[in-house]
């Protein structure tokens, strides 16, 4: 069944109102987050028992601002397409993703979710054993990933991936050099200021928070259906109030799918029109991922 009849015509305009505010205070509030807990992290005389919950909360912070990536990706946060597209560089820039890059992809795998040999996504092998999923949980399997992600952007063949066109790939080149710039440029005040700037306030917390980025995102699409059908294909979780608003409210991910234009801070709204439909309605993460795992050997498309 089509997305268009699910909500009515009068209540799509309503949730498709682009506002600034929301997305504003949102992103201020997310920034405070990082930076506050980022700071305490690194105050030597603050007690230990202080400073690792600091260390974690600016890691989750770090790490999530991929959710804000995602939305502004979308041009659904902001009204102005240019404070979308710089903001989605910026949150990207901070959780290592490349914005430019991103869009495309993620833009596939919108118009082919969850569907084999199409999304994107599913390019990156589903853990289907235990200790895949411990190294996928860990930010391991990730961290990997991203190493080979960016050296190929850097230096490999663009060529093969249907999202990107002749034309895209310099500007992607381009934009993968000037955020690893701004990376060598922060490496070398690191060794310069001797504070080790880089490696305790970006990378080690970046790799403590991953584990709580990992959770979420597999839970999105694994276990659910391999079809077209938006209703079936993605899962929506809910949670408590702070794990939504750190993901900019994307636990609610079927409503999302079925209505990419949606901004963020409307999916809670949609949610109560839509959740009678969905076929993947969770109560929480710890229930999805006990599912995950009674069933690991099933996550992957057939062959």
């Amino acid at each position: 069944m089509s997305s268009s009849l699910l909500i009515s015509r009068e209540r799509l305009a309503q949730l498709n109102q682009l506002q600034d505010g929301p997305a504003w205070f949102q992103l201020s509030g997310h920034l405070l987050v990082i930076v506050v807990a980022g700071v305490l992290w690194r105050q030597p005389l603050l007690p230990l028992w202080l400073r690792l919950p600091c260390l974690l909360l600016s890691g989750v912070g770090l790490a999530t601002c991929f959710a804000g990536l995602h939305e502004c990706c979308h041009r659904t946060a902001f009204r102005s397409k240019t404070t979308n597209d710089r903001v989605a560089w910026l949150m990207g820039l901070l959780s290592f993703y490349n914005a430019t890059f991103y869009r495309r992809y993620h833009q596939w795998h919108h118009r082919f979710t969850h569907q084999p040999g199409l999304d994107p996504e599913l390019d990156d092998p589903v853990p289907t054993t235990p200790i895949g999923y411990a190294l996928e949980i860990s930010g391991i399997t990730w961290w990997l990933g991203k190493v080979r992600g960016y050296q190929r952007l850097l230096f490999g063949d663009l060529s093969q991936f249907p999202y990107l066109s002749p034309e895209l790939i310099p500007h992607v080149r381009r934009s993968v050099r000037q955020q690893f710039v701004l990376y060598a440029i922060a490496l070398a005040a690191s060794f310069w200021q001797a504070n080790g700037f880089l490696l305790w306030s970006w990378l080690l917390p970046l790799a403590v928070g991953q584990p709580f980025l990992r959770v979420v995102l597999l839970a999105e699409h694994s276990g659910c259906s391999f079809s077209a059908d938006g209703l079936a294909n993605t899962r929506t979780t809910l949670t408590v109030a702070p794990v939504r608003w750190l993901m900019w409210n994307m636990p609610f991910h079927a409503e999302h799918h079925l209505y990419p234009s949606f901004p963020f801070h409307a999916l809670a709204q949609a949610h109560l029109e839509l959740a009678p439909r969905l076929q993947h309605l969770d109560n929480g993460y710890l229930a999805v991922h006990r599912q995950l795992l009674q069933r690991l050997t099933s996550l992957a498309p057939s062959p």
